[in-house]
């Protein structure tokens, strides 16, 4: 494609929606879909404090009205405080229905905490209660040239941190456990869907369903996905324009899955999301390299390096993304 001014102006503002008519379209879609597909009055969601699903939220008491919509708090032991205070700050701005179900009970009835744990302890043999843990991937996919290596950190109860690279079997299991998380909580919203005879409504971004970063069968599985088209960076210009409380819009976005606290950013992305989605929109679109390089100001080598990292995620997460398969 050209490098012409024309072209770089259309690349840099290429990502900047006009909300206005994105929320128009969205909560028009929202009404279709819950009403005339599913003939449903009303939605539940699962409601965390964060970015996306504080915009999501907003979406369906614009599209249905906050009498059809109600919101699911689902801590957990694990979970941060502020994912409640947050989450209840803006269900009371909106004057919706909440719902608390702490889910800690069917997660020790599941194994996940002890299946987790079990495998911490084949790498960190002194962890046990106290610690905290968190799951990380190396530093910025502009600094380095690294492999999506993951370490896991260790932390005592005096602060101390240790981290080492985790074995596949650890990992694996770490992870399938901590996906009963997921899993669990989307049991419950199908509960209260069903009792309601509501549909689920998932928050979901694009950035999270493209590469992977969500749980088959848990966050993936729902009957609506509002957002799903939008990069995350494109999801805080919704929040801002739906006055979405400036609490969660500067929160840092987690999943709020590991004891320890875990970025998004430091478990999966490897880089900001303004950053990634320029990129990303780029390599969609078939900019060279070097004009992607040229518009953010970093080197065309970078460039490439996050090319290669997102066509990498897409193609090992692929089974996710796939229905279930069936003979005919």
């Amino acid at each position: 494609m050209s490098g012409s001014n024309s072209t770089e102006l259309n690349f840099k503002e290429s990502l900047i929606l006009d909300p206005a008519s994105e929320v128009d379209r969205i909560t028009s879609w929202i009404r279709e879909i819950v009403q005339q597909k599913f003939r449903k009055r009303g939605v539940v969601l699962g409601i965390s404090g964060g970015i996306d699903s504080s915009v999501v939220l907003a979406l369906c008491v614009k599209a249905l009205g906050n009498q059809n919509v109600v919101g699911l708090l689902l801590p957990e032991s694990e979970s941060s405080p502020e994912s409640s205070d947050l989450a209840h700050l803006l269900a009371n701005e909106l004057q919706i229905q909440t719902i608390t179900e702490n889910i800690s009970g069917a997660l020790i009835g599941s194994g996940c905490y002890a299946r987790r744990d079990e495998a911490i302890q084949s790498i960190f043999p002194e962890f046990t209660s106290g610690w905290k843990s968190k799951i990380v991937l190396p530093g910025s996919l502009l600094d380095d040239e690294t492999l999506n290596v993951f370490y896991l950190t260790a932390i005592d109860p005096e602060g101390f941190e240790y981290r080492k690279r985790i074995p596949p079997k650890a990992f694996s299991q770490i992870v399938a456990a901590s996906n009963f998380k997921q899993r669990m909580r989307m049991s419950m919203l199908y509960y209260h869907g069903e009792r309601l005879n509501f549909a689920v409504v998932g928050t979901a971004n694009k950035n999270e369903h493209e590469l992977g970063f969500f749980v088959k069968h848990g966050d993936g599985g729902v009957d609506l996905q509002p957002i799903l088209h939008l990069f995350k960076s494109q999801v805080y210009q919704l929040a801002k324009y739906l006055k979405i409380p400036e609490e969660i819009q500067s929160r840092t976005p987690t999943s709020d899955t590991y004891s320890a606290g875990s970025s998004q950013e430091e478990f999966f992305f490897r880089l900001p999301f303004e950053i990634l989605d320029t990129i990303w929109f780029g390599l969609e679109h078939n900019f060279p390299a070097s004009e992607v390089a040229q518009n953010l100001g970093i080197k065309e080598e970078q460039v490439n390096r996050v090319f290669k990292d997102i066509l990498n995620k897409k193609k090992n997460t692929d089974y996710l993304r796939q229905k279930t398969m069936r003979l005919t």
